[in-house]
């Protein structure tokens, strides 16, 4: 039952954010507008937590996360792994696609903060095509946005986090 209420409690917070664009919307532009598209939540085993916070080289602030698949007549076109994490004060959570072990793109899902430090589509790009085996950093093969600095952290954070989920539950299968 503790777990229960914490996961409800955990998701509720996810959902905090000013909605930008529902994540199932999200599935169906990036995968295909036909495409079913179902939710599973994960509550990682503490050895998974430990591992995937290993991997990210992120500190984890939960055990839950939300993994989106989009299927089309029985064959699956791609996940979605949905991240939340603090930008400022406030949450931000994104949607990271992926099909056969490569990042497609990502989708901010809610965004809590001044809309002013919300990334540019055009920023956001930089995640397109990126093999999810690769650690991405800041500054490095991600670059920086100036006034933004902080949402472009979370969000580049939050990617190495979905890599690490992904790559344990998803990557080739």
């Amino acid at each position: 039952m503790k777990y229960i209420s914490l996961f409800i409690l955990l998701l509720t917070q996810q959902l905090s954010a000013q909605l930008l664009v529902s994540p199932i919307d999200a599935m169906k532009e990036n995968f295909d507008r036909n495409a079913t598209i179902t939710k599973k939540n994960i509550l990682l085993t503490h050895d998974k937590f430990k591992t995937i916070q290993k991997n990210a080289g992120v500190k984890l602030t939960t055990k839950i996360y939300r993994v989106y698949i989009a299927k089309k007549n029985g064959k699956i076109l791609g996940y979605g792994v949905l991240v939340n994490r603090k930008v400022r004060s406030k949450n931000a959570v994104t949607l990271y696609f992926f099909k056969d072990s490569v990042l497609q793109g990502i989708e901010v899902i809610a965004f809590n903060e001044t809309l002013e430090y919300l990334p540019p589509k055009r920023w956001t790009q930089q995640f397109e095509n990126r093999k999810t085996d690769k650690v991405l950093k800041l500054n490095r093969e991600i670059t920086n946005i100036s006034g933004a600095t902080m949402s472009a952290k979370s969000l580049t954070d939050g990617s190495r986090i979905a890599f690490a989920i992904y790559n344990m539950l998803y990557k080739d299968k």
